[in-house]
């Protein structure tokens, strides 16, 4: 009987001195952070062949297609301490799934910015095919010219002097000095939570694309689909996203 009870009474000492012990706590799964990012135009929603909108230059436009890259994220703390994810995704407009991403293992904490490109770092460009989001299924890989395409805008305008008044710009390029790469920090107070989920909004709005620091003239420049003029593009985008709303945790 004596030795049946201090069997017990080893493993309830041992169930204690795990619970508090570096294993146990290692077990404890991080946080995760959704972003979601939402598309705009100006303050309107964007809607894809069904509104027309107007550029800075009075232009009258519609959108047909919408997509870019997102990745090499980072979440910053006050004291420099970074999480750091090295996972791509392809926003897409005309599919919902897409713009909603999880990142996960997030240590707890505050972090008080959060970071990330849009399009496509040097090395991923240079490792061929590959799968998940950078598959050339995808429609955003130049088999020409060995590359990704960053972001994709395109639509129709009675300006536009390209057959069918269309425009279109696609995005790419990682050599300088054509580098189409944009680095975007967005500062935001994000608290990260064990076992829980923090939810954000990012607005990407796309009127970006085509101002500031340059207005498009679509009667001039409707097309866009190699280096040339596409640094214009890279640097007007560089300034496409902002925070919607407040984090939320569930």
């Amino acid at each position: 009987m004596k030795k049946t009870f201090y069997i017990i009474l080893s493993i309830a000492t041992f169930w204690v001195a795990m619970s508090f012990s570096p294993l146990t706590k290692s077990l404890i799964s991080n946080g995760k952070l959704k972003i979601t990012f939402k598309s705009y135009l100006g303050n309107n929603l964007l809607r894809l062949d069904s509104s027309v909108y107007k550029n800075e230059l009075e232009q009258s436009f519609s959108v047909s297609n919408f997509k870019y890259y997102v990745g090499k994220f980072s979440l910053k703390k006050k004291d420099g301490t970074e999480f750091i994810s090295t996972d791509y995704f392809l926003i897409k407009e005309d599919d919902e799934q897409s713009k909603q991403i999880i990142l996960d293992n997030i240590p707890e904490g505050e972090y008080v910015s959060c970071n990330f490109i849009l399009g496509v770092d040097s090395v991923h460009n240079c490792s061929g095919s590959q799968s998940g989001a950078l598959d050339p299924a995808n429609g955003m890989f130049w088999a020409w010219n060995t590359g990704y395409i960053f972001l994709k805008l395109e639509g129709k305008s009675d300006v536009s002097n390209s057959p069918g008044h269309i425009f279109e710009f696609h995005i790419g390029g990682y050599k300088s000095p054509y580098n189409c790469i944009r680095k975007i920090s967005l500062n935001k107070k994000i608290i990260i939570i064990n076992e829980r989920t923090t939810s954000v909004k990012i607005k990407a709005n796309a009127a970006e694309v085509m101002k500031t620091p340059t207005n498009i003239d679509l009667s001039k420049l409707s097309s866009v689909t190699n280096f040339r003029n596409a640094t214009i593009i890279a640097d007007n985008y560089s300034d496409m996203f902002s925070f919607i709303s407040s984090p939320t945790k569930y």
